[in-house]
């Protein structure tokens, strides 16, 4: 039985998530349709999905891609991130503290993270991780946020990979363990505060330099060389040609060369 475009699909954002798909990785269509046994129309169905999400980018005379965020694209993608987990966690509020099966599965997902950072399958911790945000808003009672979250959770994973984020996994954990912790007390405002802080926290461990100046980087290339500039300060003398009465031909159109 061959595997549908839904199933290969998240099976391609799980391994983003995972970090075992690299920005700018090639998903060539040949290659996926033999490895989930099925044609390349479900293939490329699969990949089109995940292009609509902003998961994966085609050029027409390339392929596939897996999507490489730009530094303005991390900015967006983090404050999206931030305005859908802050209001999840503020409506929430309303209805006051989360029921137990919710509380369960919240601990049981932190138990899978403590698991995770014991072991060395870093792309199961990487995994844990990020769905934390996607279980949470399962949690919280929103199925199609948690949809849109998964996105954007595999983007920012992208963009920590592409940028080199220096967050420590350990202290993201603790740092989750510490919002379900308000949750549980029924604290919304210092879960909303802590997820904020967590958030803020793991953005400002990339390493995304924010050009003042937009010419900056195209300056610095065009400006001359130093030992040009100094070469086109100096006169240069000719020396006289030969004439061809004193040479043979061929010295005569080397020195006019």
């Amino acid at each position: 039985m061959s595997t549908s475009a839904s199933e290969i699909s998240a099976r391609i954002v799980e391994a983003v998530m995972a970090q075992k798909l690299a920005p700018g990785a090639r998903l060539g269509e040949q290659q996926l349709a033999m490895l989930f046994d099925c044609s390349r129309t479900i293939v490329r169905e699969a990949l089109t999905r995940l292009a609509a999400r902003g998961i994966v980018t085609v050029s027409a005379r390339r392929g596939w891609f897996v999507i490489e965020p730009s530094q303005e694209e991390a900015r967006e993608a983090f404050e999206a991130r931030r305005v859908i987990e802050l209001g999840l966690i503020r409506s929430a509020g309303s209805s006051g503290k989360l029921d137990k099966s919710a509380l369960r599965q919240l601990k049981a997902h932190l138990q899978r993270e403590k698991a995770a950072l014991k072991e060395s399958d870093v792309g199961n911790r990487s995994f844990l991780l990020g769905d934390f945000h996607v279980c949470l808003a399962e949690c919280l009672g929103n199925t199609l946020l948690a949809d849109t979250l998964r996105d954007f959770t595999a983007r920012t994973t992208l963009i920590a990979m592409l940028y080199q984020s220096t967050h420590d996994a350990v202290q993201s954990c603790e740092d989750h363990v510490q919002i379900v912790a308000a949750l549980e007390r029924g604290d919304h405002a210092g879960a909303e505060a802590l997820m904020a802080a967590h958030i803020g926290t793991v953005q400002s461990a990339l390493r995304v330099q924010v050009p003042t100046d937009p010419l900056a980087q195209l300056r610095d290339a065009l400006a001359p060389l130093q030992n040009t500039a100094a070469a086109s300060a100096k006169p240069r003398r000719r020396k006289a040609a030969p004439s061809p009465d004193d040479t043979d031909s061929s010295t005569y159109l080397g020195a006019l060369l």
